[in-house]
């Protein structure tokens, strides 16, 4: 291999590693110098394999940069109802000045563990406002809970939290029945609850969640908004707490 054929490969590979396109080289090479140039580039990364997931780290963040930027534009135009949503109920501070909102499925095993942060912040912070916000994304026995649920915060508003708690807190898989069983045990009755159910005022609210997800980019559960911020993942109180910190301190996630 030519020492200009050197050169183009390796600076091919590096760019490589920092996810940079080059202009292909290939109208300037014949067919011995192709299977040289790719002989070269395999030798090189075959010694250095590392150089593959430095690669995939930079792609990653790219596709992480482009990603935030999308939920930033949708939480811009979606503030209303993802803030102060009618269907929605606020835990903690209702006049808090920073508002946490969570996206999360009752039959979510990563919103289950999940709980124990929201109420260690609440806990903490009694100036923060916990928005939860229904996605039933886990199957049939996931919507069957969550149109409990919404019949439940239409009946007894003043007792979501317990029943969110209770719900999400169970160890059984949440269904049309488990729901209603944790109704029973507050107060609600079946009656009372399939009453709601059955004039179908629960469709909004899921229609508004699903819309909401898919503009912001969330395909699982649980997924959090802070601010300008769609942070996906159960991430953990102390992350969240330093985005709850940072908007007090400069009105974003990140200062």
């Amino acid at each position: 291999m030519t020492l200009k054929m050197k050169m183009i490969a390796t600076a091919s590979v590096i760019a490589l590693a920092a996810g940079v396109v080059l202009p292909a080289p290939a109208a300037a090479l014949d067919a011995k110098q192709k299977e040289e140039f790719g002989a070269f580039i395999k030798e090189y990364l075959l010694a250095n394999p590392e150089i593959m997931l430095e690669v995939q780290e930079a792609l990653s963040a790219k596709q992480r940069a482009k990603q935030q930027e999308s939920a930033q534009a949708a939480i811009a135009g979606n503030s209303e109802a993802i803030f102060n949503s009618t269907h929605d109920i606020a835990l903690g501070n209702p006049n808090g000045d920073v508002t946490i909102v969570e996206f999360f499925d009752y039959n979510c095993g990563y919103c289950k563990r999940a709980l124990s942060d929201m109420d260690a912040i609440l806990a903490e912070d009694k100036n923060v406002r916990f928005v939860l916000k229904e996605l039933p994304i886990l199957g049939p026995e996931s919507l069957a809970a969550h149109k409990v649920s919404a019949a439940f915060r239409t009946v007894a508003p003043e007792k979501y939290g317990d029943f969110h708690r209770a719900l999400l807190g169970s160890e059984e898989r949440a269904t049309e029945e488990t729901a209603i069983a944790v109704a029973a045990k507050l107060g609600v009755t079946e009656e009372q609850l399939r009453e709601k159910m059955e004039d179908g005022s629960y469709d909004a609210s899921m229609r508004e969640a699903y819309s909401l997800a898919s503009d912001l980019g969330i395909t699982g559960t649980p997924s959090y908004v802070i601010g300008n911020e769609a942070v996906f993942g159960a991430v953990g109180a102390p992350e969240i707490e330093e985005k709850v910190a940072n908007m007090r301190a400069c009105g974003k996630t990140v200062c």
